[in-house]
């Protein structure tokens, strides 16, 4: 993950309710035995046509939007299934942050431990943040995870995150390397553990040897 501390540049709305995962990460892009590769079949069939030409009028496929990092959506982005693919695809893509009223529970959970923002504001919010980003003159937004406040070229909103997950994302850790944060004290516990109960340590050794 990547510590950072503001997320900022050019946002794009996608004001598509329910988008699921199977449309962020379409089945065919899912065969590979890596992370790999995956910012192919982001949004591939609103993308693409069924020759596999670029759609001209879908907002990703213009030129002002080329560089987008900040996808302004609708509500329940993310639903459907589980497929932790379409949160490695976004962030290929370069998406580092989805500002929506709510989002699918398993992908918001996916897209916290993989370092993707999931921003939850009002629909008014989102509305108003949706009216600058489709100006391509005021399409930059900027979102400070620092002070959990969003912006666009004429509006600011606040948003929550746990004060778990804000810390995450200021240190660049993942659940892993947020609970490597407390090596020390896990050490301590498994020792004051085996301390307390050491007849626990062997257990296993010992069932094994009455069964032989």
């Amino acid at each position: 993950m990547i510590k950072e501390t503001t997320i900022a540049g050019v946002a794009a709305a996608l004001p598509i309710a329910n988008l699921d995962t199977d449309q962020i990460m379409p089945k065919q892009f899912l065969r590979g035995i890596d992370k790999s590769g995956l910012d192919r079949g982001v949004l591939y069939d609103l993308r693409f046509d069924g020759e596999g030409e670029p759609r001209r009028d879908f907002v990703l496929n213009r030129a002002q939007y080329a560089a987008c990092r900040i996808l302004v959506a609708a509500e329940n982005f993310g639903c459907g299934s589980s497929r932790e693919h379409a949160v490695w695809g976004l962030l290929q893509f370069g998406i580092r942050a989805v500002i929506a009223p709510s989002f699918g529970e398993i992908f918001y959970s996916n897209a916290m431990n993989n370092g993707l923002l999931p921003v939850v504001v009002s629909q008014t919010d989102v509305d108003r943040f949706t009216r600058d980003v489709e100006a391509p003159e005021t399409n930059s937004m900027s979102i400070d995870i620092q002070r959990l406040q969003v912006s666009s070229a004429t509006h600011t909103a606040r948003f929550n995150l746990s004060a778990r997950h804000r810390q995450m994302f200021l240190d660049g850790l993942d659940l892993i390397g947020a609970s490597l944060a407390h090596a020390n004290a896990i050490t301590e516990f498994e020792r004051r553990h085996w301390e307390r109960q050491p007849w626990l340590q062997s257990v296993a050794a010992m069932v094994r040897a009455r069964v032989r």
